[in-house]
């Protein structure tokens, strides 16, 4: 029998409204979590929202730029006070702009903190209340292969997401008596907006085409493709269950076998 609404875990996907967000808010509304997502761009959070409720399940849409540590104050607050817990969390941002050390600057730098690591900082210490009032807590930060292994023309990546592996690493001992995990999913190249978009980038630098750049790119993967959003989703909607309760601090690599090294 499945559980009454008030019984029903809640959780909050950061930007949802495209890529491996949109992705992982499918996975948990699939497996009955009521969801409260979040995004910039009001008509793709309306269509996210439509798209998601079509899974059965309560689905709330809250515009907010992550980068701005009141507006995700307000969007978890506003989870807690909706559903009346929080069991989930699963921190996302759209990633730092692309540039070498010399392509960037102080402003770039600032930016890029408040994007990818204050953000994460600010939603677990306004998630944190809810979790310990309920005895249970998923934390699941998504982040980049760029924590086992720096990506070319990626430097504001390659220093915040290995931060954020660090803050997993932190909480994961901090909070694992209170019933409540941290991991991080690590994704390599995905297909997402972002990753295409990249290897424009890399086509117009080189003077080739974006499918050049791409089926070079996976020539070098193992598995031999890019992944698909829903696989990294079906890692991030494990560690949000039940059943990952023993597994902490983690960073998991979703890459189709590209970074071979060793933890």
């Amino acid at each position: 029998m499945p559980p009454s609404e008030p019984d029903r875990r809640s959780a909050v996907v950061m930007a949802a409204t495209q890529g491996l967000g949109r992705a992982c808010a499918h996975a948990l509304a699939e497996a009955g979590h009521r969801l409260t997502v979040c995004g910039r761009d009001p008509a793709r959070l309306d269509e996210a929202v439509r798209e998601l409720s079509a899974h059965g399940t309560a689905v709330a849409g809250e515009r907010a730029d992550v980068s701005q540590a009141e507006q995700v104050e307000r969007l978890v607050a506003g989870a807690v006070e909706r559903f009346g817990r929080l069991d989930v969390l699963v921190v996302n941002a759209g990633g730092p702009p692309p540039g070498d050390f010399g392509d960037v600057g102080p402003e770039q730098w600032d930016a890029a903190y408040r994007l990818t690591l204050r953000s994460a900082v600010t939603a677990i210490g306004a998630a944190l209340p809810a979790m310990r009032a309920g005895g249970f807590g998923r934390i699941v930060v998504i982040g980049s292969s760029s924590v086992r292994r720096p990506l070319g023309g990626l430097v504001l990546s390659n220093v915040f997401r290995p931060a954020l592996a660090g803050l997993v690493k932190s909480l994961a001992v901090d909070l694992a008596a209170e019933g409540i995990t941290v991991n991080m999913v690590s994704p390599g190249r995905i297909d997402t907006e972002r990753v295409r978009a990249l290897d424009a980038r890399t086509a117009e630098r080189t003077g080739g085409t974006a499918a050049q750049v791409r089926a070079a790119s996976e020539r070098s993967i193992p598995a031999g493709r890019y992944g698909r959003p829903e696989e990294l989703a079906a890692a991030v909607r494990f560690l949000a269950s039940e059943e990952a309760g023993y597994l902490t601090g983690q960073s998991l690599l979703v890459d189709g076998g590209l970074v071979p090294t060793l933890p």
